[in-house]
């Protein structure tokens, strides 16, 4: 009898036990529907579909990354209600030594270019054939026939005006003709300081470039220069591209706004300035859908972001990302897109062993549209500033 007495004893404090647990559950399920009141989120609805004010935000703009940004108010931006560990930031490379890193890839490589300029100063005798041989070289490194012939035309000058008796003068021409060429006094700055609003830079580019890793890559350019940088996934078509943004953003503690698959790219863009103005943060990047050059009503709506945008603020910077091993075909896209935003500059994606660097000529040249930063890998912090005297040197270095 006292075995069974144990036994009951021990079932009925489970019990008790359990009914206990019962009671602390409810309690908290009605402090957590207090709190869901109070904040006017209603019962039933899923947090990632309201904000502060309880506004149903799947069909607008939201922000996402970091608390919620001074100035806003309730209804505007939707914020993740997940209570997450913050993870430590990434230190972004500082563009010093992004540049030293630019010139060491680039004489590493064994491009068409370099090994031109190989051939031209490793001769000891420059002859007719030599001259025709170093221009098709020239060509196939997609420098373009104008710029090509103009370089042979002036080094075949200067060689024969001046004498050229060694190998280091010889390099010393060379250098300063194809400098000439990159042309060193075009305004290679990326306009991203703040005035009266934020400065707004829109990236531009059709599919496969690479534009939005190069924006993910250039807010930790400017993360580096000490600016607040806020991120707008305008690129609503591509399912994964605000993600990829956001997880960008994210690395160096920028936030994003986002909108829902689908939405309209303008309402998306006109949002991400509007909560930088509100924000008071230096620059917005705002990275576009990927479009093809020759589909005219996708290129109307890029136009149409850009106008949207500039009811706000003005546009500092439109910056056209190309891909530096597509030769003819980039220019074609280059110059659909300037007729269309004003581009105000390039962004060399691939420029490594795989490219033709006679393209930041060429494209120069033709658009008369600076290249500012260059993509040399698939690190994180390789995008770098473009600097004429590093890129010429690098190619000498080859040679």
């Amino acid at each position: 009898m006292t075995i069974w007495y144990i036994v009951g004893g021990i079932i009925l404090a489970a019990v008790v036990l359990v009914g206990l647990l019962a009671v602390n559950r409810r309690a908290a399920l009605r402090r957590a529907e207090e709190q869901r009141q109070l904040r006017g989120g209603g019962a039933g609805r899923d947090s990632g579909d309201r904000d502060g004010g309880g506004v149903d935000l799947r069909d607008r703009p939201r922000l996402t990354g970091i608390d919620e940004l001074p100035g806003t108010g309730a209804g505007e931006v939707v914020l993740t209600d997940e209570v997450v560990e913050p993870l430590p930031l990434d230190r972004p490379e500082a563009p010093e030594s992004r540049l030293a890193r630019l010139r060491r890839r680039l004489a590493g490589s064994n491009n068409a270019l370099g090994r031109g300029l190989l051939m031209l100063l490793s001769r000891d005798r420059i002859d007719e054939e030599t001259w025709e041989d170093f221009e098709d070289t020239l060509i196939t490194a997609d420098l373009g026939v104008g710029p090509t012939t103009e370089l042979v035309d002036n080094l075949r000058t200067r060689f024969r005006v001046e004498g050229v008796a060694d190998p280091a003068q010889a390099r010393e021409i060379l250098r300063s003709e194809l400098l000439a060429l990159v042309d060193p006094t075009m305004d290679r700055t990326i306009h991203a300081d703040r005035g009266d609003t934020p400065a707004v830079v829109m990236v531009v580019g059709v599919n496969g470039t690479g534009k939005t890793t190069t924006v993910g890559k250039l807010a930790r350019v400017l993360v580096a220069e000490d600016k607040e940088v806020l991120l707008g996934a305008a690129d609503t078509f591509r399912a994964a591209a605000a993600d990829q943004l956001e997880t960008w953003g994210g690395r160096v503690g920028v936030p994003t706004v986002r909108g829902a698959e689908g939405a309209d790219p303008a309402s998306v863009a006109f949002e991400a300035v509007k909560v930088g103005i509100e924000g008071e943060v230096d620059v917005v990047l705002i990275d576009t859908a990927g479009r093809l050059h020759t589909k005219t009503g996708l290129m109307d709506e890029l136009g149409k972001v850009k106008r949207v945008i500039e009811r706000q603020a003005p546009v500092s910077e439109v910056l056209l990302v190309l891909d530096a091993t597509t030769g003819q075909n980039g220019l074609t896209q280059a110059r659909i897109f300037r007729e269309v935003v004003d581009v105000t500059g390039i962004v060399l994606t691939k420029l490594d062993g795989s490219a033709k660097g006679g393209i930041v000529v060429q494209v120069q040249r033709e658009l008369g549209v600076p290249v500012k930063l260059v993509g040399l890998g698939e690190g994180v912090d390789d995008l770098a500033p473009f600097d004429a005297e590093v890129f010429v040197d690098a190619l000498l270095e080859v040679a």
